[in-house]
């Protein structure tokens, strides 16, 4: 059995290695000529733990090669997998040119009834669009099926999420097809949905969606505790206690960011507002996601001593989640650039992520050690909850700074100890 793997990015590798990790041969496809090269000596594009080691391993042994002719890629698989990127347009919309691209690729060179499975996250009925896409390049009529097949891997854990996942969704019109899908997973033990294609496509938005409105609602809720002199910590664990409601995603902070939660939700709209049904709900979500990062550094420089005009920021963490080097909406940005703007002098450090040129150019330096970045620092603003700033030493770093105020955008670090330690330590909703 050998499953080809069009697009060779986050979702498309993860899926290769996890099938690999099954004893199903895994070919992945990419136009990118330097990235196919990359590949196939081992190394990842990107940064996800425990990936390229298991990479190395199963390209050595010939279990996951990478290519780049698509002709003969296409005509030496029956089942394809679709997983593409597909990005937002300037309205939320999914840019759907690479997926069409890559089914017109299925259509011309198919010599034989074929598997498409869409893995790439796409609007309600793209499926419906594939199928034509296919058909419209076809010399002669080959049988196809195309299904759903949504993913759901957190940046960071993908690799755990792929091989061990909560849940399998398959959205199938077909019985046989869905059956035959099911038969890649016979070895992952998990709960196995097949339904519709449309279901199957809206459960991956509901749950980012739902997820990302739970970010939101915590942070919003923070504003009204802070006022009161309540701390959110406090809130979080009394309401997450409820199983009901559940602890996860109720950490205050400067909002959520990465490459689904923000896409996923602007699909979402997008597809609600074209069929003329409002979701005020999300829509709220979302707005409140924008504005956190300048609500709570309102907040943070009303107790600096004379704003941040002309002092020195030292900003911890740049990426949007800890284990990886994703700076894709991003929080930090925005703290970066409403500190540019309000003439602050910025140093960045970051265990992985590289800083962007555009931003080196309006001078933030970027430097790498912590206490390179802190040296001489008026406050220190956590963006990121790297592992590696909670085990911070901040008792022997205090006499390098130049200021005591550590401003915590994760809730991350202890709070209690730093102000025992002659800090300042100021959270999002914090009160000790």
């Amino acid at each position: 059995m050998s499953i080809l793997i069009m697009g060779t990015g986050y979702v498309g590798i993860t899926t290769a290695i996890m099938f690999a990790e099954l004893g199903i041969q895994a070919t992945g496809f990419d136009s990118n000529a330097a990235k196919i090269a990359l590949l196939n000596q081992g190394h990842l594009p990107f940064h996800e733990p425990g990936m390229e080691t298991l990479l190395k391993r199963h390209v050595a042994q010939g279990t996951i090669r990478f290519v780049q002719d698509e002709q003969a890629a296409i005509r030496g698989h029956k089942v394809i997998f679709l997983c593409v990127g597909t990005p937002s347009n300037s309205d939320g919309s999914a840019n759907l040119n690479a997926i069409r691209q890559a089914s017109e690729w299925i259509g011309t060179y198919m010599r034989e009834r074929t598997l498409v499975v869409i893995k790439s996250t796409v609007p309600v009925g793209v499926d419906e669009r594939v199928s034509v896409w296919i058909a419209g390049k076809q010399a002669v009529p080959i049988p196809y099926d195309v299904v759903m097949n949504p993913e759901f891997l957190r940046e960071g854990s993908a690799l755990a999420d792929a091989l061990a996942p909560d849940r399998i969704v398959i959205g199938s019109d077909s019985a046989e097809a869905g059956r035959e899908l099911l038969s890649l997973y016979a070895n992952i033990d998990c709960p196995k949905i097949v339904t519709t294609p449309k279901a199957a496509v809206m459960i991956k938005y509901a749950s980012n969606a739902f997820l990302a409105t739970k970010i939101s609602f915590i942070n919003e809720l923070a504003g009204l505790c802070d006022g009161l002199g309540i701390d959110i910590a406090e809130i979080s664990y009394g309401i997450g206690l409820d199983p009901r409601i559940g602890d996860k995603f109720l950490n205050a902070g400067i909002g959520y960011g990465g490459s689904c939660f923000p896409k996923d939700v602007d699909a979402l709209l997008h597809t609600a507002a074209a069929n003329r049904r409002k979701l005020s709900i999300i829509e709220h979500a979302a707005l409140v996601n924008r504005t956190q990062p300048l609500q709570v550094l309102d907040a943070w420089e009303r107790v600096m001593p004379s704003t941040f005009k002309k002092a020195t920021v030292a900003v911890l963490g740049i990426s949007f989640k800890p284990n990886t080097d994703d700076l894709r909406e991003a929080p930090s940005l925005v703290i970066l650039s409403e500190l540019l703007s309000r003439q602050a002098k910025i140093r960045v450090h970051d265990p992985l992520t590289v800083l962007p040129a555009h931003f080196r150019a309006l001078g933030i330096q970027q430097s790498e050690t912590i206490g390179g970045a802190i040296q001489g620092a008026d406050a220190v603003m956590l963006c990121t909850e790297w592992p590696q700033y909670r085990e911070i030493d901040w008792l022997s770093l205090k006499p390098i700074l130049n200021g005591h105020l550590v401003f915590d955008g994760r809730n991350a670090l202890d709070g209690a100890s730093l102000i025992r330690m002659g800090y300042e330590y100021y959270g999002v909703s914090r009160h000790y």
